[in-house]
């Protein structure tokens, strides 16, 4: 892992932040939903919203290595609050530092990173998660317009959105290759959300579906060329892989904290846990593939930096973060014994949260068969 000095400040500074106004409101957030607007705007002020957006657009210009850094940090202290970060510095700006024309980065980047404005990412629907090239979701050309008529299902941030970064066919027949990206209004007739999901985990940022009746959007907010919408969010997605593994990483390193606590706390038969030759060799298991996660998530993070290709690295990363993490955070509740189980520890939320890891941006079949697709070339 290469760090320069600038990534141990951001790494202090994140640290910090979880520390001092993340963690006193964790709990808080999980129990009611809510993720206190003061602190997304603290987030922006930090510049944590946009770390990896180039300064020119009101961004920090950081690395992808920063980003991880902050993703890393902050999930130790809380998942949910990641998320919030992780949106507009992966798939909401992704697409438009991709293909987005100078007028549209001047236009959207600069608000998402004050926190002024809210987007979403919307590419899965009902029929159509892991194959996202079956996408049902259509954009007709009127005039100057398009009308986009579709659904979409489980996406974050939906109904607090200000705009949708939106993936349509608008030539149904050439499947993967017919599909477009729009920036959509979410207040533009015809756009409707569905009820927040009552989710497992990650509570306090709302998913819904997206529904899209007529909707009449401008050609000029199409973001890059007609068809290549497939490609923009399939290399979008590798830089949000980044960042779940980053969040997988932080909950893990998060669930070892607690565990290492509780074992030197809790005493049993006369000793405390962490004198018990099983308890150190759980411990022992966790923290090497704490370790090995780490090494992944900031390899993938430099080759990106150095502007490699590294969609089988994110990958590869996503895939064994997330499936380990959720060994280690079985193996922190299991440590706390009946007391994992009751939400008056920490360990308890970690153990709903870190469950969706493998899931979002891509399960992690879908991981393997990108990794398999590369090694087979």
């Amino acid at each position: 892992m290469i760090f320069e000095k600038e990534h141990e400040l951001v790494r202090q500074l994140a640290k910090q932040f979880a520390e001092e106004i993340i963690k006193p409101i964790a709990e808080e957030v999980d129990e009611t939903s809510e993720f206190p607007m003061e602190v997304y705007k603290k987030m922006a002020d930090a510049g944590f919203l946009g770390i990896k957006i180039p300064k020119e657009y009101g961004g920090a210009g950081g690395d992808h290595r920063s980003y991880a850094i902050v993703m890393e940090e902050l999930s130790k202290a809380s998942a949910v609050s990641t998320i919030w970060i992780s949106s507009p510095n992966s798939l909401q700006s992704t697409p438009i530092l991709r293909d987005g024309t100078p007028e549209q980065k001047e236009k959207y980047l600069r608000p998402m990173v004050t926190g002024e404005k809210m987007f979403c990412f919307a590419l899965t629907e009902p029929g159509a998660g892991s194959d996202a090239a079956s996408i049902l979701t259509t954009a007709e050309a009127d005039g100057d317009d398009f009308i986009i008529n579709g659904r979409k299902t489980f996406i974050t941030g939906a109904p607090v959105s200000d705009y949708i970064i939106l993936f349509a066919k608008t030539n149904p027949e050439l499947g993967a290759k017919g599909i477009s990206t729009f920036i959509v209004d979410s207040k533009a007739e015809g756009v409707s959300f569905g009820k927040a999901e009552n989710k497992m985990g990650v509570i306090g940022c709302p998913t819904s579906d997206v529904v899209l009746e007529n909707v009449r959007v401008p050609k000029e907010n199409m973001l890059g060329k007609e068809g290549k919408g497939f490609i923009n969010a399939m290399k979008t997605l590798s830089v949000g892989r980044l960042g779940i593994a980053c969040q997988a990483l932080g909950m893990a390193e998060g669930a070892m904290e607690e565990a290492v606590k509780y074992a030197k706390a809790r005493n049993q038969f006369g000793r405390s846990l962490a004198r018990f030759q099983n308890t150190q060799f759980v411990l022992a298991e966790m923290e090497t593939k704490i370790c090995a996660m780490r090494h992944l998530v900031y390899d993938t993070a430099y080759k990106m930096d150095m502007g490699q290709p590294a969609d089988k690295e994110a990958s590869m990363a996503k895939l064994f973060a997330t499936e380990e993490a959720k060994w280690v955070v079985d193996k922190a509740l299991q440590i706390h014994g009946g007391y994992g189980y009751i939400k008056e520890y920490p360990i308890e939320r970690i153990y709903r949260d870190i469950r969706v890891t493998s899931i979002y941006e891509g399960t992690s079949e879908v991981q393997k068969m990108v990794i398999a697709s590369n090694v087979l070339k």
